[in-house]
């Protein structure tokens, strides 16, 4: 029950007359008169000075505190008048509001916690995949300049190596420059109608070779006939489907398959691209979207990459909201899938 100062103060207040009125009366000579005069004075008296002390000393200062915590809450949070909790006992409602106040602020807390953490996995992460390339190429320049350069086969051999390093180093500064434009968005999507039937048949032949090198099959499955057209841009769809293929191939068996499918969904087409490699374990599946994140870090080295790639597709994919979901059985392959709005030719 919410108790308001006056039911407290007469409460009280009646306790102070009754205390009053039961030890007038053991006093001899005390007459009935004399008893109830003195129950009323104490009752009145006592009921303003209760009111008085609870109204001003407590109640109006909690009040106080509770609008400072609410202007907080409303400056803070952005909520509505109607978020805000009522109640005519001020000290329920400071309680309520200071728990609800200090539960998001707890919460702020600890993702800032969580992103700083992030921030310095990513900063290791970024130091030792540039510190890589960069100390090789260091090496070989540095024996070349030591006297190797004389020798012309170990010079040619050396130089390539240099020069393989720093593509690697190059590509990677540019997946990074590109993930930071896409998380920031500096990078606007340009929306037309693509044939993702055409896109996928183009990225098939720049493929080709790599395909060839693990003897890999490259297919399409297709519930339309002829053009798959959705809305996207080109450039960064044409990006989604390269590094998701390539993926495929890579990391699938030797000799095995990629699958590109395109399944009708209303007004969606719904794009998958799957492979019958080793997958994925289910422990990692979480995270292979972050940056950086391999599965096998040393298999991972071998076969190239910046370990940026999946981390892009899905910025990218966020920019023409849509969403990427994988699922993987070990030895069974990874299948990754995500939608995109179907382009409809309007007649006139």
């Amino acid at each position: 029950m919410s108790l308001s100062p006056r039911i407290i103060a007469f409460l009280l207040a009646s306790l102070i007359s009754g205390l009053t009125v039961a030890f007038l009366s053991v006093v001899e000579g005390v007459t009935a008169n004399m008893l109830f005069v003195a129950g009323v004075s104490s009752f009145a008296v006592s009921f303003f000075l209760i009111l008085y002390a609870i109204e001003l000393l407590v109640y109006r200062e909690v009040n106080k505190m509770y609008k400072t915590i609410r202007r907080l809450k409303l400056r803070d949070f952005s909520l509505s008048n109607k978020a805000i909790i009522k109640d005519n006992n001020p000290f329920k409602k400071l309680n309520d509001e200071i728990f609800v106040y200090v539960a998001r602020k707890q919460k702020e807390i600890d993702e800032l916690k969580r992103l700083e953490q992030f921030r310095r996995e990513f900063l290791a992460d970024v130091s030792h995949e540039l510190k890589t390339p960069i100390f090789a190429a260091q090496g070989f320049i540095h024996t070349l300049i030591d006297g190797a350069v004389d020798d012309e086969f170990v010079r040619d051999k050396f130089l390539a190596k240099a020069a393989k390093s720093l593509d690697g180093l190059d590509a990677l500064v540019k997946d990074l420059v590109a993930l930071s434009q896409l998380e920031t968005g500096e990078v606007r999507m340009h929306i037309e109608r693509v044939d993702m039937q055409q896109v996928t048949r183009e990225i098939f032949e720049q493929l080709e070779t790599i395909a060839e090198s693990k003897n890999a099959s490259l297919r399409i499955k297709s519930s339309f006939q002829g053009a798959v057209p959705v809305w996207a841009d080109p450039q960064r769809i044409g990006q989604v489907m390269t590094n998701l293929i390539e993926n495929g191939i890579k990391y699938g068996n030797e000799g095995g398959k990629v699958i590109v499918g395109f399944e009708d969904d209303k007004k969606h087409i719904v794009i998958s691209v799957r492979d019958d490699g080793p997958g994925i374990p289910p422990e990692h599946l979480s995270r292979i979207f972050e940056r950086f994140y391999r599965v096998e870090k040393s298999r991972s080295k071998e076969r190239g990459g910046t370990g940026l790639g999946l981390a892009i597709v899905k910025h990218i994919l966020n920019a023409h909201k849509s969403k990427i979901t994988v699922m993987s059985k070990p030895e069974k392959g990874t299948m990754f899938r995500f939608k995109l709005d179907k382009a409809v030719e309007t007649e006139g």
